[in-house]
């Protein structure tokens, strides 16, 4: 499996198909893998581009290097996406994903054509007292982690994202991803350093309407009004002055439905 090495982080990654490229940046303990039912969806139209996250599964920071911040999780994809095409890309964000796009978005202008920015789990782009009540939640994440355990912790995530039982149904034939070692070493490292990121994470939103690539911002159909997720989404059409687009299944659409999410991605891209 190819590997890229940055100053910072050792970087796992794999590509699939031909055409322009698309990059997925998952969210939550999402490593490669994770992408495994979306990816046949695309690859007939794009060179696909998966990877593990810095701390996930075959990915790390470099020996004494404190915690990925958001930006650090940017600028990795940016080597990423600079080793994979001279081509502005596109890019698939889910949730911590889409913040790191948007991220990468201002820091490098030009390197991404296209964003879709799929329910951003950026507190910043919330009115103060809203943006306050989220990082509070995020923060709680971490407490039920650390006081009652992963088990606890996931539920209160699932809620706090308005996961629901109903939308998590999904298509039939999906791969099946169990609660293995690697996930749940992957699990810890999100609970303690990605989320304790999101919630330090801060980022001028007025530079995404200048940043020259397209944003577009999703939702989940099934994910909740109220929640803070979809919130952001909202809050991040009014900087960029785009109508949010509504995608199959809620907050992990991306892996409940892969076949209906994927071509609603197509035919998205196909509307630019």
């Amino acid at each position: 499996m190819p590997t890229l090495t940055t100053p910072e982080a050792t970087l796992h990654y794999q590509l699939t198909g031909t055409g322009p490229l698309l990059a997925i940046s998952q969210s939550g303990e999402g490593d490669a893998d994770r992408s495994a039912d979306l990816i046949p969806h695309l690859a007939g139209r794009y060179r696909v581009l998966t990877y593990d996250r810095r701390g996930l599964s075959r990915s790390s920071g470099r020996a004494g290097t404190p915690p990925a911040s958001i930006a650090d999780h940017a600028s990795d994809l940016h080597h990423l996406l600079a080793a994979a095409t001279d081509r502005p890309a596109i890019l698939l964000g889910c949730s911590l994903g889409a913040v790191i796009g948007l991220h990468l978005a201002v820091a490098h202008p030009g390197q991404l054509a296209t964003l879709i920015a799929h329910e951003p789990i950026a507190p910043w782009l919330l009115p103060d007292d809203e943006a306050k009540r989220h990082r509070a939640e995020l923060a709680e994440i971490r407490h039920r982690y650390e006081s009652d355990g992963l088990g606890a912790a996931i539920t209160y995530l699932a809620d706090t994202l308005g996961i629901r039982p109903a939308a998590a149904e999904g298509e039939p034939g999906r791969t099946d991803f169990p609660m293995d070692e690697n996930r749940i070493r992957n699990f810890d490292h999100f609970l303690r350093h990605d989320v304790a990121a999101a919630i330090a994470d801060d980022l001028d939103a007025g530079s995404l309407a200048d940043s020259g690539t397209r944003i577009i911002p999703a939702v989940g159909q099934a994910t909740p009004r109220t929640v803070h997720d979809y919130r952001c989404a909202l809050a991040l059409s009014a900087v960029v002055n785009r109508p949010v687009s509504t995608f199959p299944g809620g907050h992990n659409g991306n892996l409940t439905h892969p076949a209906r999410y994927a071509r609603e991605v197509l035919r998205v891209l196909d509307l630019q």
